[in-house]
């Protein structure tokens, strides 16, 4: 036993010490003064003397309970904050008698100790003190002149006063006189000190002490038998009995496994400390709903509070999709009869942990709910603070452990008297009238949120009120709505229909199902259906046979040139058997030749499949061998790079002269707009690629888009950028071909991003181009007066490259899968977007976003993207398997049609793509991008998303390249994550052990001192491998299978790193004593080598003393490592003496962290974290 531990036990016995010179005096029965507790006392005789001198009262001190205990921390955190104030305010309209008020206020005062404590520490502990003459903080503030909106700004400023729990009254009073016959009463707790019910209780009896002090009698009020200190003596003797033991095996067991992190989609990215900065929405049930909840909580034999709870839980489920749901709730901690009539701190919080797995009928997962809430509150005397410290869960400096929401119904209301009632909640609200004085409750804002989320209803006589809590750094008031209302909406759908699946229940409105499934969907627009696209092209032959149809280098044909050339082959090509249907395998460079052998494929009736010559033998071998190409055109170059294949070669350069020989006149075929037009290859999942079949009528509908959209004429110039391997190439063809305009070609040197590329553009006065954003950032800025319009697509672009490149000309934000032909969504880019959304669906094409349940998502909430289109994929070529998985039967088409809609206007397309793409929709309709679904992991109950770790990565100067993979090495071992670094600066040697020895002992502690600053704890990766180049597939992406295995013994957190400058000493003497261990390196994180929130107290308060700096258990909370708590103790304290190289060191330690991810990270990172690749 400590002494702190020694002192609370002894004043909790009754026993009194004094000093008497430098003797120590003690006073109690001989039953407590025992031989043991006098040789304690003489064991720390010095101590208490000492204590004693310093601070005579000092041994007046309790124990804290564990709730205390844990508020106590958590005020730690921010000393500064309001959060925990608790307020009362009155409105009086009368004159009252400020003096008797004083009197009530002591009289309550002294009835309950609480009121008059402070909580100071002794020997790095909290305890609580209880002052006999503690002074009343009384203060009378004149409001005679201030407008109604100054004095509740003043009301709402006096309430969030912080309160110093170390020195200063947990209670204080302030009375504003607005005039002689109205006043407002200001009662403000800390919570430590009291909760709900405590002031309920507070109220009452203020009232009816303030009423017989003015009569001149004594207040009526019950004896108070026991004390909040009996309440910690039971509880602590609680935890330590055989009962307190099964408790905590109850939630041992129950809390047991990987803890899921609850996703809500946000507004705004996290902040990295969790902040309490909260709004509220009201809510309110109708007679009739109440009553039929009630109703179907009786038959199904549960109450209220069950259902609704379920219906929450059900909510957060459908918002997060997640089955495994964690749900706080407040319990008033008052088990025990005796301590009912008590103020204190007594409230705490009970785990509902729910289950959806399996999607269960409402009634069937209410049973689930009943029985949890009922074993719950059997096991809630176990103290909620205790139980984190006990289940250590990953600590996140941005959540609440364990819950993020939390849920309470109030049903105590019933039982208050009619004027209680009209003082505490606001439906009932009223004047009262106390005989010599009329009040009323007085409204302010103190919507400090402790979580995410707090839903708090309150069960009155007929109906149920209540608001939806949040914290206004993640979520917008509109967002809340939305929320508040979908639950209104699964409440409405239980009650029609009880048995329904929880995940069929209805969580949109009509309107918003006919909003988002119709409205934004009504895309159907004119498009030559009865067209080819080689037969567009026809047209402006006809149109303008003079017109420059394609250029190359030197070489240009015009449209009746390219014709008859496309049309010489064709015939040939037909000659050798192509007809509707017939793959056609096309090999060559870019050149004007192939743009005519493309053009001759469609004419002839077949379609064409690009073979890349430069893709790896093996590849292009499955290729053909999948494709079964009938005939190959190429060029005789390129022959020995290709496999040997059973297809009849064309060779373009060779066969000319005999192909020139052919009728330029136009070719018959029997090919319709429902044909095949091209087969192309993606990557596959399996290793394998797959080759996506695409139709005729979507590469009409796209040119017919492309005109309208982007203004292509015959006087344009666009540009030929992409691989002929590659759907974005066809996207380029069609856009020139399909519109009259020039398509120009370049070789591959000219279009290499860059200063050549820019200078190209200008002198051949391109109007329209279309390159990935990675390509356009190497673009130099340089004027381009002919260029028109810039598509991006392909990867996410940031918003710098916006507001640099779409000045004076149309910058468009493409998206789209290969399956949907080239393109499904488009949003035009203003240069002041932030953040640049993938836009609304493109004509005769709908966009669905939807949860694993094929349910629409409410705006805001991320879903996979599903699409219909005119132009949507046939399949995949020889895998009916996999079509079938990844293209389903609509549920949305005008036959299966939700019938709740209003409207039965639905999608024509009898199939929908699903993509295993993750956006939300925009308030307005639009759809944000937010990534790969098979990019995302889980670890350690968080949804993690690569991605943005990576952009994190890559934003450090040091690294040119990272991919971040999560690794499982062992069978039902947690994965981890590991970076594979390619560094910025490397040595001149690309040996791995090199690169391994010299270049990561180097650059892997600032990547972690960067990356500490920037991704929360459970972000940041296990380990680091430096390599001199990655692995790249065939496109030209990162072959993640290819990585090599790394060395599993090396891969620790961090390696043992010495202290070294003084700072960095004294910070590791003081961790090693505190959490007794031999030695600890700079780069150990404090949490992961036995750290807890009660040691960083200790930490903090000896820092404080040995540095004599001002040190905050926030901050260390901030930087736990002993490197980075050095470099901002660094700047921390020579800023105090005005250095302003410090000041520069401490703005980059603080401030650099907080402005990352200010482009596409920004938006994206709220809700990455929702789906995972199901194991």
């Amino acid at each position: 036993m400590n002494l702190v531990e020694f002192l609370q036990d002894i004043s909790l016995k009754g026993v009194k010490l004094w000093c008497d010179g430098d003797k120590l005096r003690t006073g109690g029965s001989q039953e407590v003064l025992t031989p043991d507790v006098i040789a304690q006392l003489k064991q720390y005789k010095t101590q208490i003397l000492q204590i004693l001198q310093e601070q005579p009262n000092i041994l007046e001190v309790y124990p804290l309970s564990y709730g205390q205990k844990n508020m106590w921390f958590l005020w730690q955190l921010a000393p500064q904050g309001h959060h925990y104030n608790l307020s009362f305010a009155i409105r009086i309209y009368s004159q009252a008698d400020i003096i008797t008020l004083q009197q009530t206020f002591e009289v309550l005062r002294q009835r309950h100790p609480l009121l008059r404590s402070t909580f100071p520490k002794v020997s790095e502990e909290p305890v609580l003190q209880l002052h006999q003459d503690q002074e009343l903080d009384f203060l009378q503030i004149d409001a005679t002149n201030w407008s109604e909106d100054e004095l509740h700004k003043r009301v709402t400023e006096a309430h969030q006063h912080p309160f110093d729990l170390e020195k200063e009254p947990v209670m204080r009073v302030r009375w504003f006189t607005c005039s002689e016959q109205e006043q407002v009463l200001l009662l403000t707790i800390h919570h430590i000190a009291w909760d709900g019910l405590s002031m309920n209780l507070i109220i009452k009896e203020m009232l009816q002490v303030y009423q017989a002090q003015r009569a001149g009698i004594k207040a009526s009020l019950p004896e108070l038998k026991h004390s909040y200190q009996d309440y910690v003596r039971w509880q602590k003797k609680l935890i330590e009995s055989q009962e307190g033991e099964k408790l905590w095996n109850y939630w041992q067991k129950k809390l047991a496994g990987e803890l899921p992190v609850l996703n809500l989609p946000t507004d705004r990215q996290r902040p990295p400390i969790q902040t309490y900065n909260g709004g509220s929405y009201p809510l309110k049930l109708s007679e009739k709903l109440t009553q039929e909840l009630k109703t179907l909580a009786q038959k199904e034999g549960a109450t209220l509070y069950m259902v609704l709870l379920a219906v929450f839980q059900i909510l957060l489920s459908r918002y997060s999709d997640q089955e495994d749901i964690l749900v706080g709730s407040p319990t008033f901690g008052r088990n025990k009869a005796e301590f009912t009539p008590i103020v204190g701190y007594f409230v705490d919080s009970v785990v509902m942990r729910a289950d959806l797995s399996g999607n269960p009928g409402f009634t069937d997962f209410l049973s689930r709910v009943r029985h949890t809430v009922l074993e719950a509150l059997g096991h809630q005397d176990y103290p909620f603070g205790l139980l984190v410290e006990k289940l250590q869960p990953p600590r996140d400096p941005s959540r609440s452990p364990i819950f993020q929401v939390a849920f309470v119904l109030q049903n105590f209301v019933q039982q208050q008297s009619q004027d209680i009632r009209k003082l505490f909640f606001s439906s009932a609200k009223g004047i009262v009238d106390l005989g010599e004085l009329k009040v009323e409750s007085f409204i302010f804002e103190q919507y400090e949120s402790l979580f995410d989320l707090f839903l708090e209803m309150v069960e009155e006589d007929s109906h149920v009120t209540g608001s939806l809590k949040y914290n206004t750094d993640l979520f917008d008031e509109q967002t809340i709505a939305r929320i508040a209302d979908h639950f209104q909406n699964l409440l409405v759908g239980i009650v029609s229909n009880p048995e329904q699946r929880v995940v069929e229940l209805p969580l949109l409105s009509e309107a918003e199902q006919q909003q988002m499934l119709v409205e934004w969907n009504n895309t159907k627009k004119d498009y030559p259906a009865d067209k080819c696209i080689h037969q567009l092209f026809e047209q402006h032959v006809e149109k303008n046979p003079n017109g420059i149809a394609v250029v190359f280098e030197q070489q240009k044909l015009t449209y009746w040139e390219l014709n008859n050339k496309a049309n010489q082959l064709a015939h040939s090509l037909q000659k050798l058997g192509v007809v509707p249907e017939t793959l056609v395998g096309i090999c060559v460079e870019r050149s004007v030749e192939m743009i005519v052998g493309l053009l001759a494929i469609l004419k002839a009736g077949g379609a064409y499949v690009p073979l890349d010559p430069t893709y790896p033998q093996e590849r292009l071998e499955y290729m053909f061998a999948d494709s079964q190409v009938s005939v190959l055109l190429t060029q005789e170059k390129l022959l020995a790079q290709l496999p040997k294949n059973q297809a009849q070669v064309v060779f373009l350069d060779r066969d000319w002269e005999k192909i020139a020989t052919e009728t330029p006149e136009k070719v018959n075929s029997e090919v319709s707009p429902q044909n095949l037009a091209y087969v192309i290859y993606t990557s596959g999942s399996t290793g394998k690629p797959k080759g996506v079949l695409i139709e005729h009528k979507g590469l009409s509908n796209l040119a017919t888009v492309q005109m309208q959209e982007f203004q292509v004429s015959s006087n344009s110039r666009v540009v030929q950028f992409a691989s002929l391997s590659f759907d974005a190439s066809i996207w380029e063809i069609v856009m020139a071909l399909g519109s009259g305009a020039s398509l120009y070609l370049g070789s591959r040197d000219t279009l290499m991003p860059g200063a050549g590329l820019s200078q190209w553009l200008r002198e051949n006065k391109i109007t329209h181009i279309t390159i990935p954003p990675s390509a356009l950032a190497v673009m130099p800025r340089e004027e381009l007066p002919s260029l028109k319009t810039i598509v991006v697509a392909g990867e996410a672009c940031p918003p710098e490259l916006i507001s640099q490149w779409s000045v004076g000309r149309q910058f468009v934000n493409a998206y789209g899968p290969t399956e949907s032909t080239v393109c499904a969504t488009m949003a035009e880019c203003s240069p002041e977007c932030s953040v640049p959304p993938i836009g609304r669906p493109i004509g005769n094409t709908q966009i669905y976003i939807l949860d694993r349940n094929l349910q629409p998502v409410p705006i805001g909430v991320p879903g996979e993207i599903y699409i219909g289109s005119v132009g949507l994929a046939r399949g995949y070529l020889n895998r009916e398997d996999l079509t079938n998985q990844r293209f389903i039967p609509n549920p949305f088409d005008n036959s299966n049609i939700n019938p709740l809609l209003p409207n039965k206007l639905g999608c024509e397309n009898s199939k929908l793509y699903k993509t295993g793409d993750l956006a939300h929709y925009l308030g307005d309709g639009n759809i944000e991008f937010l990534g790969r679904i098979d990019h995302q992991v889980k670890i350690r109950g968080f949804r993690i998303e690569i991605e943005e770790i990576e952009a994190v990565i890559n934003s450090c100067p040091q690294v040119k390249e990272t991919v971040v993979v999560a690794r499982e090495d062992k069978p039902n071992e947690d994965r981890r994550l590991l970076a594979y670094i390619v560094p910025e600066t490397q040595t001149a040697s690309t040996n791995p052990e090199l690169l391994a020895s010299v270049v990561a002992k180097q650059l892997i502690p600032q990547l972690r001192e960067y990356l500490d600053q920037r991704l929360p704890k459970y972000m940041l990766p296990n380990g680091y491998v430096m390599l001199s180049e990655f692995p790249l597939t065939p496109n030209g992406k990162v072959d993640r299978k290819k990585l090599p295995n790394p060395d599993i013994s090396n891969l620790s957190q961090t390696e043992y790193v010495a202290p070294k400058s003084e700072t960095e000493q004294q910070i590791a003497e003081v961790w090693q004593d505190v959490l007794q261990l031999e030695k600890v390196g700079i780069y150990d994180n404090f949490f992961e080598i036995g750290g807890n929130s009660l040691l960083l107290i200790k930490v903090s308060a000896k820092l404080q003393k040995i540095l004599k700096i001002q040190l905050q258990v926030v901050d260390l909370l901030k930087y736990p490592t002993i490197y980075i708590l050095s470099q901002y103790i660094k700047g921390e304290s020579i800023s105090n003496n005005d250095s302003k190289e410090a000041r520069n060191v401490r703005d980059t330690n603080l401030k650099e962290g907080k402005s990352m991810m200010k482009q596409r990270l920004e938006r994206r990172k709220k809700h990455r974290s929702r789906y995972q690749v199901r194991d």
